[in-house]
């Protein structure tokens, strides 16, 4: 099937072509096209399936009215909401959202980037996996809109919007030590970003503020990209080995729900045999009795900070950048889990 042109519909419409291209890119007011021109000409693009071509609107534009979303996996519950608040934001600045994911792989993340260039996005919103700090400098030096989220390259200056992750941590930690638990098993992923490693300094030093030795601090690293039921075992092993723990934190909401399933393998109860704690909250943790306390992430509000200091970079959104590195704070739901 042949592609509508914007010359089709002019003449379905009876009108010229200029004509068509002022009411369907909202000039039709500026213009002192009437009301009722401009609604039969509507009408009559959307029933004849009319799509303007991208490349065509960039060439007379500057822009192609599409933002690039990388982020770490499409299939994370975290990332997904994140996804969906994004697109909902980009659609209120008429912008569309082309969404992909790295699974933490830096040359996959390289790939999107070049395919994203050749779409022409007009900005780039990322959760960076490592090893793409040379991409990631790359658009910075070639003057792209670019936003990071969830993570940052410290060395790199770029804008990005994250959680305090750092202070999550240790307020999971406060909390149960407060509660009177010392012996607390620290559950994380073997990776070097950013904010896995503020949430393990976190842990140490929460222990280290209540004087609990670095021999009982007992720290699990698991593999990135394992399967769950090799999780599972991983959490299995970790916790026969180290069964006189009292409590656990996940330094993640799957590892978290691997976590429960483990627990229920190994019959241990909840917070009888052990206390649990998550960061980041999941809907496994509301549903599971007697319930898991977890550290809330504020993802719509990340999303919508991260859209607003892309919008005012593109000049979609009025008013001074202002300040580009945004920490927001989580918020801890407490469950019967502690």
């Amino acid at each position: 099937m042949n592609r509508v042109s914007l010359k089709d519909v002019a003449k379905k419409a009876g009108v010229a072509p200029s004509t068509v291209s002022l009411v369907l890119n909202g000039k039709a007011k500026q213009r002192r096209i009437s009301d009722t021109l401009a609604a039969k000409i509507q009408s009559v693009a959307k029933a004849a399936g009319y799509q303007p071509h991208p490349v065509a609107v960039h060439l007379r534009t500057g822009q192609s009215k599409i933002l690039g979303l990388i982020v770490e996996s499409i299939s994370g519950s975290f990332f997904a909401a994140l996804a969906r608040t994004i697109e909902q934001e980009a659609e209120k600045y008429g912008y569309k959202v082309l969404y992909c994911s790295t699974e933490n792989n830096p040359l996959k993340g390289r790939e999107l980037i070049q395919m994203m260039l050749k779409h022409q996005v007009d900005g780039y919103l990322i959760t960076p996996a490592p090893g793409m700090e040379k991409d990631i400098q790359q658009l910075v030096q070639d003057g792209k809109h670019l936003v990071l989220m969830d993570s940052y390259f410290e060395h790199i200056d770029t804008p990005y919007v994250l959680i305090d992750n750092y202070k999550g941590i240790y307020t999971c930690m406060d909390h149960l030590l407060k509660k009177g638990y010392r012996k607390i098993g620290f559950v994380t992923v073997d990776l070097e970003l950013v904010q896995l490693q503020q949430r393990l300094l976190a842990y140490h030093n929460a222990c280290k503020a209540y004087k609990i030795p670095a021999t009982q601090q007992p720290v699990l690293k698991i593999p990135y990209n394992e399967p769950t039921k090799n999780i599972t075992r991983h959490i299995n092993r970790f916790l026969n080995k180290h069964k006189t723990l009292d409590a656990v934190l996940f330094a993640t909401n799957y590892l978290g729900v691997a976590g429960v399933e483990s627990l229920t393998h190994l019959g241990l109860r909840v917070p009888d045999d052990l206390a649990v704690v998550c960061f980041d909250d999941h809907d496994v943790f509301r549903l599971y009795p007697p319930g898991i306390s977890a550290l809330q992430q504020p993802i719509a509000d990340i999303a919508k900070a991260a859209i607003s200091l892309l919008m005012k970079q593109l000049g979609a959104s009025k008013g001074k950048i202002g300040k580009q590195q945004i920490v927001l704070e989580g918020k801890f739901i407490q469950r019967k889990s502690t």
